[in-house]
């Protein structure tokens, strides 16, 4: 059955993909983006000349996400099916040269912005009495590596939101789904976001030179035979959507896991029995209407 679905951050990379992709398989998409006039028109073309339906939205301005979804709901009478939460953006380096305005920045988008829209999304959901949340984490949500530590902050926090509104949502029938990409060759990564202050890494002596090492072994990984898909992620967002209600798993780990899925298993006993030891247990279960 189509679906008339949101996406975020459709530009480049996986968002521009899914959203191909979805509407390949027969849903109703809108492709939001940022500067959709200026820098950002040419991806904007190629969805748009595919039958997919462009929105100008930039996550971190309330007033964008209002007037984007308010476009949105006169479009399709105030339907939303799905809303995929996918604008991100990433970080790499000695955390410490990371000033405070880049980082609120990146918090700005990676977190903040799922926020605000999925706050814009849900009223036409919770009239509905369904729908399907999907926040595009990463498995630095679950495990830190050394010089992404302020990206992967950011991705523990989209962990900590999916899991409450999965949580907190689950009663009214909307159901909340994160996905774990591992890392791809997309522009998430070959534009990653450098510190700027940079002489705050003269005192770290030889670890200083690790984050380009780091970053030379994943150019290894990138373009080698066995190279991750970018792909892939579109395709586990298809098949989530196209699951039954109340059969979705509340994660889904995409590409080199890095032991996240490890941790995800670990975790999931401990969660469950705090909220059972609460007397929340039935808000592990989505209610179906």
């Amino acid at each position: 059955m189509s679906k008339t679905i949101l996406i975020t951050g459709t530009s480049n990379g996986f968002g521009h993909d899914i959203a191909q992709t979805l509407a390949s398989a027969g849903h109703r998409v809108f492709a939001t983006m940022r500067d959709i006039s200026g820098r950002h028109r040419e991806a904007a073309n190629v969805l748009s000349a595919q039958g997919i339906e462009t929105l100008e939205l930039d996550v971190t301005d309330d007033a964008s996400v209002d007037a984007a979804f308010a476009s949105l709901f006169w479009k399709t009478d105030g339907k939303l099916d799905v809303l995929i939460n996918n604008a991100g953006v990433a970080a790499g380096g000695i955390q410490e040269s990371f000033t405070p305005e880049q980082t609120r920045a990146m918090f700005d988008v990676n977190v903040f912005g799922v926020q605000r829209v999925t706050r814009a999304a849900l009223p036409s959901m919770h009239r509905a009495r369904s729908g399907l949340v999907i926040n595009i984490g990463s498995i630095l949500g679950r495990v830190t590596l050394p010089f992404f530590a302020l990206y992967g902050a950011s991705k523990h926090a989209v962990e900590a939101l999916t899991e409450g509104y999965r949580y907190e949502l689950s009663q009214q029938g909307i159901d909340v789904v994160l996905v774990q990409p591992g890392p791809y060759p997309t522009k998430l990564y070959t534009s990653i976001q450098r510190p700027t202050d940079i002489g705050r890494a003269d005192n770290y002596g030889e670890v200083a030179a690790m984050p380009a090492a780091f970053e030379e072994y994943l150019g290894g990984v990138f373009n080698s035979a066995e190279a991750p898909d970018p792909h892939d992620v579109a395709t586990a967002i298809v098949a989530l959507i196209e699951k039954p209600v109340g059969q979705r798993p509340e994660r889904v780990v995409v590409g080199l896991d890095f032991g996240a899925v490890a941790a995800n298993n670990a975790i999931a006993p401990i969660q469950a029995n705090l909220v059972a030891a609460i007397g929340m247990s039935q808000l592990d279960t989505l209610k179906i209407a």
